[in-house]
């Protein structure tokens, strides 16, 4: 039995739109970031999702809350599926963490899944957190179709362990929108394929909107 799950970033903040380091910041979702989430949630309207998770984040759960409307759905809060902690760089735009921990900084660029910041998490304590909740969730409802809301470096790192690509380079291999919608589909939990993936269509009318050439919110690959 295939178990579908419709993977979604939380709607844009205002942090978000500023790209400042705020994975264990609690910020709200912006009026944009409302209308994003509102706009996915027409889509999805009538979809037989069985269950919603999100992180426990304010702006994970409106999310999650506007989605689940529809359904006549609560959301269930889940841990795992928090954000990565940056640390002492919280609140800093990236040109202000480079420029006051300048060392850090260097090592974080080069390999962000084995090293954090201080006092903020790795890639890989993400992964290991995020896999198992996103396998539970899978196990109790197979065959059915279900959505988790997250954030952008934690939906990449769980996307890199299901297709398998070098963890190192999750920021510079993959890019989110805010309120993308993502597609796995598991035939079980060993099993799992990308369906679908950072899809922004509900945010045009006609409903083919394509989503821009990564800039540098990715890292300084995209930079170039």
């Amino acid at each position: 039995m295939k178990t579908r799950v419709f993977l979604v970033r939380h709607g844009a903040t205002v942090l978000s739109a500023e790209d400042r380091f705020a994975g264990a910041t609690n910020v709200e979702l912006s009026d944009e970031g409302r209308w994003q989430v509102e706009a996915l949630s027409g889509r999805l309207a009538r979809q037989p999702i069985a269950a919603f998770y999100a992180s426990p984040l304010d702006r994970t759960m409106e999310t999650a809350r506007i989605l689940a409307a529809p359904h006549g759905r609560q959301v269930e809060p889940e841990d795992g599926f928090l954000e990565i902690n940056h640390g002492v760089w919280e609140g800093l735009t990236r040109h202000e963490a480079e420029t006051r921990f300048g060392d850090m900084y260097v090592k974080w660029e080069a390999d962000p899944y084995n090293f954090a910041p201080a006092d903020g998490e790795t890639g890989l304590a993400v992964a290991a957190r995020a896999m198992p909740a996103l396998l539970r969730a899978v196990a109790a409802h197979a065959g059915e179709m279900i959505c988790v809301v997250s954030h952008k470096a934690t939906i990449r790192l769980l996307l890199g362990a299901i297709l398998g690509f070098d963890p190192r380079r999750y920021r510079d291999h993959l890019d989110l929108n805010p309120a993308s919608l993502s597609v796995l589909d598991f035939r079980d939990a060993m099993n799992g394929r990308l369906t679908l993936f950072n899809d922004v269509a509900h945010y045009a009318s006609d409903g083919l909107a394509i989503p821009p050439v990564p800039g540098g919110r990715l890292s300084k690959v995209w930079e170039k």
